[in-house]
């Protein structure tokens, strides 16, 4: 896959970052992997920690670029921060000694369970708590409270985001709408969230090793990161990021949250046909 191509899936890994939390993970992981397939088994490990850099700088970037007003929500997360980032650390390193394949298929499974779930338990297209009917008979509108997002998991979180490469928002982001958070700032929330996640992920994938392969490709790996591709994407993904955050569309909230499981299922199939 050349520069080019790399750099156009850049811009669209810009916009999933800004409006679906998703700071790479998910359309990296497939990317990475067909542009690595002469790897062979070692391609979905390479994707991973491609992946892991490039939700590192996408989230951090996007981080800083949010209001204050919404970061707020996550006062008194410092915990969560840390469960976060210890549990990144032991999926980083299982994953570095996982079995050929297995991170592979457990990425489309555990996208495929995520979007049954969102399907079928109600809380994520249709928050609870609205059209709630008066003694009147009339029928009003009624607001949960949002919640925070429980300290306890964030190490499972933590850990499955940084073996599948997913990131976390895949997780954070329908846990903190069922939380009673609008789509809009769970995703925003999603991406601090990420960032603790993709930290010590990188920093562990940067000192790995694919091992013994007879390709070229190792010539712009570093570590088991493929710094061509990561610096296209995201020389693609922050201008694009910067725009959107500082002129974010408008998008009604049930329609966004259709458009997120709209984007699983696209992944999803990504990685079947990339399998």
């Amino acid at each position: 896959m050349d520069f080019l191509a790399l750099f156009g899936i850049g811009l669209l890994t810009g916009v999933t970052t800004v409006l679906f939390g998703f700071g790479g993970g998910f359309v990296a992981v497939p990317v990475v992997v067909w542009a690595n397939a002469a790897l062979g088994v070692d391609a979905m490990r390479v994707a991973t920690a491609t992946s892991a850099l490039v939700m590192l700088v996408n989230a951090a970037f996007a981080t800083a670029v949010t209001p204050g007003r919404v970061l707020a929500a996550l006062r008194g997360s410092g915990t969560l921060l840390l469960l976060l980032a210890a549990g990144a650390a032991a999926g980083a390193l299982a994953a570095r000694h996982a079995p050929p394949g297995q991170a592979h298929w457990g990425f489309v499974g555990y996208v495929a369970l995520t979007v049954v779930d969102l399907l079928l338990r109600p809380g994520f297209l249709r928050p609870p708590g609205r059209g709630a009917e008066s003694r009147a008979g009339a029928v009003e509108e009624t607001r949960e409270v949002a919640r925070a997002l429980p300290t306890v998991l964030g190490a499972p979180i933590g850990a499955v985001a940084a073996f599948l490469g997913v990131g976390g928002s895949v997780m954070t982001v329908p846990a903190l709408r069922h939380a009673g958070h609008p789509v809009r700032v769970a995703t925003a929330l999603a991406n601090p969230l990420t960032l603790a996640i993709a930290l010590p992920a990188t920093a562990l994938s940067l000192d790995g090793d694919t091992g013994a392969h007879a390709t070229d490709t190792h010539l712009r790996l570093v570590g088991l990161v493929d710094l061509r591709a990561a610096g296209a994407l995201l020389v693609g993904a922050l201008p694009v990021i910067a725009v959107l955050r500082r002129h974010p569309p408008r998008i009604p909230d049930r329609a966004y949250a259709w458009t997120y499981l709209v984007l699983l299922g696209a992944v999803e199939v990504a990685m079947l046909l990339a399998g």
